[in-house]
C-alpha cells in the first residue's frame, strides 16, 4: 500500500446542527459538500489544501477527547483494503462508496480509527 496524502481530517459528532453551529457559525468555516441530511450526515469545510469534516452518521465512531481521525488516500483502494484484511486488520467500517470517493475505517493496535481513504 502507498499512502499519497491526507485526505482529510474527521471529528465524529452526536448532533449534527449543533456542530455546524461551532465549525461554521463560530469559527467561521464554509461548507464545500455534504451528504446526508441536516440531521445525520457528513459535511466537509474545505481548509487550504486540506479538508476538515464532522459526521453523525457511523454509529461505531464515537466522538473523544483523545483525538479526532486521519483520512489516507492511498493510491488503490482495493489493493489498499486487501493488504489489511490480509494483515488481520480490524476494520470499524467496512469499505464501502460515497459520490465522491472510496472509504472503510480500520483500528490501529491502541484502538485509533483511521480512514483508508481514495479519491474517485
Amino acid at each position: 500500500m502507498k499512502v499519497i496524502d491526507i485526505a482529510f481530517i474527521a471529528y465524529p459528532v452526536t448532533d449534527l446542527k449543533r456542530a455546524e453551529k461551532f465549525y461554521a457559525g463560530l469559527l467561521g468555516l464554509k461548507e464545500s459538500r455534504r451528504w446526508g441530511d441536516e440531521n445525520n450526515g457528513w459535511v466537509e469545510y474545505d481548509i487550504g489544501a486540506g479538508t476538515l469534516a464532522i459526521d453523525s452518521s457511523p454509529p461505531d465512531l464515537k466522538p473523544s477527547p483523545h483525538g479526532g481521525v486521519a483520512g489516507l488516500e492511498v493510491d488503490d483502494f482495493d489493493a489498499a483494503i486487501a493488504q489489511l484484511k490480509a494483515a488481520g486488520v480490524k476494520f470499524v467500517v467496512e469499505p464501502g462508496e460515497s459520490p465522491v470517493c472510496h472509504a472503510a475505517v480500520i483500528s490501529d493496535p491502541d484502538g485509533n480509527s483511521i480512514f483508508i481513504h481514495k479519491r474517485k
